[in-house]
């Protein structure tokens, strides 16, 4: 029986792979290329390509007109706030819905996802009300405590809890003697790493990027997030694009970071995906 040639890669995969890079770091080079450049230059006939010689000076204006610092700094704390809560309680949810049994876990489960299909929207005035009952208007407690855990979080923790952690490996925990919190602890965590981090990838960059809330319940002048101060930078009766685009290429710096510092688990978890890991299953049992 000859053994099948496995092909590598063709000249129109790298093509098509390039062209994808290229389109989505053409955004972050074109901001910076405006924000290094004055505002004059973006109105030329011919936009510029190459960057100019005043992002210095651009980020000083920043600075000087908005609190970019305390901007930062509250975004720094709300969105890592969301992603150590939503990653901690997700996997511990996850690990009790994949690996627990207990009375109606199914029926908690499907209610858990039955949420996400209520639109976020309706619920802004009741929860806009609870937070002006508990006098957290103004507060970063009314952007963090509503993201603290999520339905997708959930799922996507037990979805990787029963790819990833095998009951058979719990049991055997159980019966050596580990306590429920040591097996879920030595034998789930290690497991869950990749998929966490890519959780924290997600839940990190939704929480930077969430405007609306933030601008519904915080005082843009005393306590506001990177997306409030740059929504201020953008109003007026004119706009000042290459301000505006140095406040954005500042503002996702903190992003770029963390997915550096997570690449590799980032990577390792989005391989080792259930979605993904059931195709490859399905495609090699045909």
């Amino acid at each position: 029986m000859r053994a099948k040639t496995v092909r590598g890669p063709g000249p129109l995969v790298y093509g098509l792979l390039i062209a994808v890079v290229v389109a989505s770091a053409f955004p972050l080079y074109w901001s910076y290329v405006v924000s290094s450049s004055d505002s004059s230059a973006i109105g030329d006939a011919t936009p510029p390509l190459v960057p100019g010689g005043h992002l210095l000076d651009n980020i000083r204006n920043v600075f000087a007109k908005s609190d970019f610092w305390l901007a930062l700094g509250n975004s720094l704390i709300v969105s890592t706030t969301v992603m150590v809560s939503n990653v901690v309680l997700s996997c511990l949810a996850g690990f009790a819905f994949a690996r627990l049994r207990f009375p109606g876990r199914d029926t908690l489960f499907l209610l858990v996802i039955g949420t996400v299909m209520v639109p976020s929207q309706l619920g802004v005035i009741p929860l806009y009300m609870v937070v002006g009952h508990l006098g957290w208007y103004g507060r970063l407690e009314a952007v963090i405590v509503p993201g603290l855990v999520s339905a997708f979080s959930v799922f996507w923790m037990r979805q990787a809890c029963e790819a990833a952690v095998p009951q058979e490996l719990i049991d055997a925990s159980t019966m050596d003697g580990c306590s429920l919190l040591r097996s879920f602890w030595h034998v789930a965590v290690p497991a869950l790493r990749p998929q966490a981090a890519v959780l924290a990838m997600l839940t990190f960059l939704a929480a930077w990027n969430d405007f609306f809330w933030p601008l519904v319940v915080l005082d843009p002048s005393t306590s506001p997030t990177v997306q409030v101060a740059l929504s201020t930078l953008a109003s007026g009766y004119y706009t000042d694009y290459s301000l505006m685009l140095t406040g954005a290429t500042l503002g996702v710096l903190p992003v770029l970071v963390l997915f550096v510092l997570l690449a590799r688990q980032i990577v390792t978890g989005t391989m080792r995906s259930p979605f993904i890991q059931r195709e490859r299953s399905g495609r090699g049992s045909r």
